[in-house]
């Protein structure tokens, strides 16, 4: 079966349904995926180290032998309690993705020890995918996609986060930093320990727009968002500027370039929100524009049409394997990038 909304994908990984044999989880996000995971599996065994109840399998092992899956679904406990089978995949094998879809399907029926759990982390699997399918199609078995969190799930989790620390923010400074934030789950969480231990852990303090600000300001990956708002906006020598300052601040070009994919993200998010009916402003705070740069990004999507930011997606997904790769003139190339996008905004109109 799929669970899909937020409360209940939440219920089950605190507290799993005993019927429920195996769980799925899988999305782009490997960090979200692996968190809710981990949650799942505190949940059958609170030792995650215990060699007689837990069995941790990848894709190799079960690639290279395909009876080391059956073999730990079938095991039994020997000193009591339910059993953890947690197979981690960090590759997209045809014949993995089978092999477990066979396995999950019988253990799903009760095939194999019944008191075992299956989880299984995997990245984004598509509708196609044989796992995938299996998980959603049983009855003893759950299929959890982990998609990019929602703008207000992230300020819940940064509020939840920072008042544990009894430290917090006010309503202004919250939205700025969530707009901030990277959309990846452990970053996000690097961060946010980043600001509680900034404000100081257990002081009791909030903070406002006009202090944080100035905790950003000194962050080089606040030069990297403005390089690739200049970007967009059609303005090279403002975004090389910014890019270079990053760079002199010790910031990477691997993370330029993404933080240009970041941004085309939210000119897409802001389309597709006004295309299901959301108004201009209401689209541009759902997609976690911050409130200052709200006017330009609005400027920057009348012109940025889906399909030019399609076009531009291929160059940075390019941009992003070049600059990965060893031996590559990265900062070139992130560099290039921001040129490429600026003129392409030149074109525009902007």
């Amino acid at each position: 079966m799929i669970l899909a909304k937020r409360p209940e994908v939440d219920r089950f990984l605190k507290s799993p349904d005993r019927g429920v044999r195996a769980a799925v989880i899988h999305g782009k996000d490997r960090s979200g995926v692996g968190e809710r995971a981990e949650i799942l599996c505190k949940a059958i065994t609170p030792d995650l180290n215990d060699p007689f109840n837990v069995t941790l399998l990848t894709d190799s092992d079960i690639d290279g032998d395909g009876a080391r899956l059956e073999e730990a679904l079938t095991a039994l406990s020997m000193i009591g309690g339910r059993r953890l089978v947690r197979v981690r995949l960090g590759s997209e094998k045809v014949a993995v993705d089978k092999a477990l879809a066979i396995a999950l399907k019988i253990h799903a029926d009760g095939g194999y020890n019944p008191d075992a759990m299956l989880v299984i982390e995997a990245g984004p699997l598509g509708r196609d995918s044989a796992l995938r399918k299996a998980a959603e199609a049983a009855q003893g078995a759950v299929g959890i996609a982990c998609y990019e969190d929602e703008t207000g799930d992230v300020a819940r989790m940064t509020r939840e986060a920072l008042a544990a620390d009894k430290v917090g923010l006010t309503g202004d400074a919250l939205d700025c930093f969530v707009s901030r934030l990277p959309r990846e789950r452990g970053l996000m969480r690097q961060e946010i320990e980043r600001l509680a231990l900034y404000i100081g852990p257990g002081s009791g303090k909030t903070m406002d727009l006009e202090e944080l600000e100035r905790h950003l300001g000194v962050e080089a990956d606040a030069s990297l968002q403005d390089a690739a708002l200049q970007a967009f906006g059609g303005r090279p020598a403002p975004a090389q500027s910014g890019l270079r300052r990053a760079l002199a601040e010790g910031e990477s070009p691997v993370m330029a370039v993404r933080q240009a994919s970041v941004h085309l993200g939210k000119l897409r998010r802001i389309h597709l929100l006004q295309a299901n009916g959301a108004g201009a402003k209401e689209a541009a705070k759902a997609a976690g524009v911050f409130w200052k740069q709200e006017a330009e990004m609005l400027r920057q999507a009348r012109s940025w049409r889906l399909d030019d930011l399609d076009r531009v997606l291929d160059s940075v997904n390019a941009a992003d394997v070049a600059t990965k790769t060893t031996g590559s003139p990265d900062q070139l190339i992130a560099e290039r990038l921001l040129l490429e996008i600026s003129a392409r905004a030149r074109r525009l109109g902007l």
